[in-house]
């Protein structure tokens, strides 16, 4: 095994707990410190260093012949994307449904 592929893979995977965990507000520790801004930026960096390291050792034609990067890549644009929404309706829309049932 290359070392690259080995920062590659290991960059990709550790964006998504800090990005999840910066968007639901979580503290965690990163090379950034703590606190959500941090985690998600964090996790911006490590995205980005993962893509371009990628890039730099193999091409943008390799992501077609590549389909587990690929595919986690795609994974992990779906979560930039979705985990504010899915934050929002858990958070803000059924904690507003579980208050007024107490009510």
């Amino acid at each position: 095994m290359n070392i690259i592929d080995l920062l590659i893979g290991l960059t990709l995977m550790n964006t998504m707990p800090h990005y999840i965990l910066g968007i639901w507000k979580v503290r965690m520790i990163s090379g950034f410190g703590t606190g959500s801004a941090r985690n998600i930026l964090w996790a911006l960096f490590n995205f980005f260093l993962s893509v371009g390291l990628f890039v730099y050792a193999y091409g943008f034609g390799a992501f077609a012949a590549n389909g587990i990067y690929a595919g986690a890549v795609l994974l992990q644009l779906i979560f930039f994307i979705a985990a504010p929404f899915w934050y929002w309706y858990f958070h803000h829309r059924q904690g507003g449904q579980q208050k007024k049932s107490r009510e």
